[in-house]
């Protein structure tokens, strides 16, 4: 047993990058496109992979210390630290139970593939860390393998319906045809978005305000051009992050230095960041197109979905400006909001993710997109800090240290531990509190529940409606 979770452990250990060219070999094979035309593409997703974690790594690395800086100027009393995604991730997979709910989720996609029940076939198996993550809480909350595995395959089964349910939108405002993301802390947000447009359009001269990144540029030219506007943007951040160092006495020249390098670092990464897209896109579209030929030569009228990574769209020009804009909107209400315990720390440069739907459902209008963003970053805050004390046993069971090379080393000044990214899981958390109902946690969940099923019931056609008039 051991052993095999030592395997389990270092395959999913590749990363990504590495990871994703065996899978899509594998899958172009099944699909019968020959050896070379699917090592291409394998590897071809691989290089895009590459591409983008650099271009995502460059922001996290430029834009998070000045978000950050200004965190720790904003964030005192807080006792909850945002700890960032790559924790969530390394203590889900390193769970005790993670090895043994790996396989049940993959069985439960083909099942749900044979049956027709879903139209997403679930390649991004690192992403599977989203769904352990759900198992883990429960497991850390009832000690219970069964509980916890139902927990895990019952969020499975509503994230892949969503990806199915949101693929029109994928395909015509992120422009990637045969394409499903069932990424759950983004995807889930989805019926909560497409629900508040609903609101939106009721109100005068919000649903025909069109402030979009197209309409700013035609109105502004130079300056509305993306990069303008990441360098724009960038510059508010470096001012941001510089202060504290400038009020206790920092160098002007440094300062201003600092200003810059973030400035020009944002503009190039809305820039490069949708080429990189591009080519992984290059080596995904033929085994998208091929899935959909294999399927329809043996059901007729079916149609499939591949399942990849959020990352593939965040490139959008419209999703990664709101993002910027809301950094220092999330630090203000971390401080301000009554009752909320989380700081805003290791997350905060990668909320491209998180507002995808939210930024998607206003079909890139950056005002509403805003509106949508600020609240998911709300609930983000309540949620992740209702899940911090679950959230750093498991972390402490899985073996994460703080002062490792990897991890946060600002964290072991903190009680409790959390993220962004795991205030995100609005399913998991439901789930979660639904199992226990002496907790009071329980009604408010019962009530996001219930909001929740309602929001999806009511908006269940406006995707392909809203994307497909658009």
């Amino acid at each position: 047993m051991n052993e095999l979770k030592q395997v389990f452990n270092y395959i999913l250990g590749l990363g990504a990058p590495v990871l994703m060219p065996f899978v899509i070999l594998a899958f172009g094979l099944t699909l019968r496109q020959g050896f070379a035309r699917a090592f291409r593409a394998g590897l071809t997703v691989g290089i895009g992979f590459v591409g983008v974690q650099l271009i995502i790594g460059l922001l996290i690395t430029t834009v998070g210390p000045q978000a950050k800086a200004f965190s720790q100027v904003l964030g005192t009393g807080l006792d909850v630290l945002d700890v960032g995604w790559p924790v969530g991730a390394s203590a889900s997979f390193a769970y005790p139970i993670a090895f043994l709910l790996f396989p049940c989720i993959i069985v439960l996609n083909i099942i749900m593939l044979a049956t027709r029940t879903t139209r997403t076939m679930d390649i991004d198996i690192w992403n599977y860390w989203h769904f352990l993550y759900t198992g883990a809480l429960v497991y850390a909350a009832f000690q219970s393998f069964w509980i916890a595995l139902a927990a895990t395959l019952l969020t499975a089964v509503i994230i892949f319906k969503l990806a199915d349910w949101t693929a029109p939108a994928v395909e015509k405002h992120f422009g990637l045809p045969g394409i499903s993301l069932p990424h759950t802390e983004t995807v889930n947000w989805a019926p909560l978005m497409y629900a508040l447009e609903r609101v939106w359009a009721r109100v005068p001269g919000l649903a025909r305000l069109d402030v979009s990144p197209e309409t700013v540029r035609k109105r502004l030219g130079l300056i509305g051009e993306p990069l303008v506007i990441g360098a724009v943007l960038g510059l508010a951040i470096g001012a941001l992050g510089g202060y504290g160092a400038l009020a206790k006495g920092g160098s002007a020249g440094t300062y201003i230095k600092n200003l810059l390098s973030v400035a020009v670092t944002t503009s190039a990464v809305l820039f490069i960041l949708p080429k990189m897209v591009a080519i992984l896109m290059e080596g995904l579209i033929p085994i998208a197109e091929g899935a959909r030929d294999f399927i329809r030569r043996r059901f007729p009228g079916e149609n499939i979905y591949v399942g990849l990574d959020a990352a593939v769209v965040i490139g959008h020009p419209a999703g990664m400006a709101v993002a910027l804009i809301l950094i220092p909107i999330a630090l203000f209400l971390a401080v301000l909001l009554p009752g909320n315990r989380m700081l805003p720390f290791g997350d905060l440069a990668a909320l491209p993710f998180y507002i995808i739907w939210a930024v998607a459902a206003a079909r890139g209008n950056l005002v509403r997109g805003l509106l949508n963003s600020t609240l998911v970053v709300v609930a983000i805050l309540y949620i992740g800090s209702d899940l911090a004390d679950l959230t750093t046993t498991v972390a402490k069971t899985a073996g994460w240290d703080p002062a490792a090379g990897a991890g946060v080393a600002e964290a072991a000044s903190f009680p409790a531990w959390s993220g962004i990214a795991l205030g995100s899981h609005v399913v998991p958390w439901i789930i979660l509190r639904l199992f226990d109902p002496t907790k009071s946690q329980f009604w408010i969940a019962l009530g996001s529940a219930i909001v929740f099923a309602a929001s999806w019931w009511w908006v269940r056609h406006d995707v392909k409606r809203v994307h497909e008039a658009s």
